[in-house]
């Protein structure tokens, strides 16, 4: 099968797969507080152990295929996470619910896999065109997503994890019969040494300038829009008054814009500008639109504050995983994009933590201007990086 088929099946694979989780999004927090009476604080943790699973073992998974192939991970994960949706369908107190976070947290595990699936298929010229389709999958996701999860919650909250747990399922089949494997076996890498988060390897990784700045700046990125992940929802209800369509209307924003970027935009934007000045714009668009969003307003003046972000987050994050490809060593492709997705994780956990600390002892606008500031800040700290990456390219190109 030639590579373009290839980057088709893992797009509506990961595209099908998102569908279900971005379901669940604006629908988890409503059903844990209403249906199961959970407290504010027990729903906090729920939604941070998805993270912290990911934080654990995206390397793991990453560094498992390596040794074993992409395929039988991708397909293997899709059906714990199909398997996880029918599990939060039954939940019904916060053990039963946390159980069910846990473990599609570990199926999610799979974003660093399915990373590396496109690395494989791709050369260094096309990747960030490639993770772009990753990027675009997750923007239809969240898209259309909380679209179908808002309909359906109308009629009851079990049936959008039917509903999730279905598209999973779909997504297994698809993945079952349709994704072939991109990567040999790698008899480098020895299956009895993958831990659960290794250090070792991390260290090594850091020890790496390029590739250690670069999963340091994503990991500052990530933690910046988590800030927002629980504090948007309330801001939005309780300072602009927005109602639930309202805010699923921002969700849509969000999803639509970046799915427009990282669908189609990326392969122009990568072919006539530096990676260099695609990062500074998007760092700019993402500092300036989370400052913007506790000054929005009304409606329509937030709108314009997550169009900003949106557009920042979607340049990013594809730029920044190829980048890191890029400079990492081809035999180790799934490991390191593992641990880059892992630290990821971590800011999706420690953002949210924060966001909520900073909202409720500093301020209502706190966590986005405290996100704000560290995305600007991460532009400063890799500014002399991004220049020196681009005199290595210009001086190779000469020579």
């Amino acid at each position: 099968m030639n590579k373009k088929a290839s980057l088709s099946i893992i797009f509506f694979t990961v595209f099908i797969d998102l569908l279900g989780f971005g379901i669940l999004i604006p629908i988890l927090p409503l059903f844990a507080s209403q249906k199961l009476n959970i407290s504010d604080f027990e729903i906090g943790i729920i939604i941070a152990s998805f993270s912290f699973i990911q934080f654990l073992f995206n390397p793991v998974l990453g560094k498992l295929s390596d040794k074993i192939g992409r395929r039988p991970i991708i397909v293997s994960t899709l059906l714990l996470t199909a398997f996880s949706y029918i599990l939060f369908t039954f939940a019904h107190n916060f053990w039963m619910l946390l159980i069910s976070r846990l473990l599609a947290g570990f199926g999610g595990s799979n974003i660093g896999v399915a990373q590396a699936y496109i690395a494989d298929v791709t050369s260094k010229e096309e990747r960030a065109k490639g993770m772009g389709l990753i990027g675009a999958a997750f923007g239809l996701g969240f898209l259309f997503g909380p679209m179908i999860g808002g309909i359906i919650s109308q009629y009851n909250y079990e049936y959008a994890g039917y509903g999730s747990a279905g598209f999973s399922l779909l997504a297994f089949l698809f993945s079952l019969f349709f994704l072939p494997e991109s990567k040999k076996k790698n008899s480098l890498v020895d299956v009895h040494k993958i831990k659960i988060f290794d250090i070792q390897f991390a260290i090594e990784t850091f020890k790496i300038p390029i590739t250690g700045m670069l999963i340091f700046m994503f990991f500052l990125i990530v933690f910046s829009m988590a800030n927002i992940y629980g504090t948007f929802p309330i801001i939005g209800s309780k300072y602009y008054g927005f109602s639930n369509k309202d805010i699923t209307y921002m969700y849509v924003i969000m999803g639509l814009i970046g799915a427009i970027i990282q669908g189609g935009l990326m392969k122009y934007l990568t072919e006539n500008l530096k990676d260099k000045n695609l990062v500074i714009f998007g760092m700019i668009m993402l500092s300036l639109g989370l400052g913007f969003i506790p000054y929005g307003y009304n409606f329509y003046g937030v709108m314009i504050s997550i169009s900003f972000l949106s557009v920042g987050s979607g340049i990013l994050q594809p730029i920044i995983i190829s980048m890191i490809s890029k400079y990492s060593p081809e035999h180790n492709q799934g490991s390191t994009l593992g641990l880059s997705q892992s630290l990821s994780a971590l800011g999706r956990v420690l953002g949210p933590l924060w966001g909520g600390f900073s909202y409720d002892y500093i301020g209502f606008r706190s966590p986005f201007l405290t996100g704000s500031l560290i995305s600007f800040f991460a532009l400063v700290i890799s500014f002399k990086m991004l220049n020196n990456l681009e005199k290595k390219k210009d001086q190779n190109v000469k020579n």
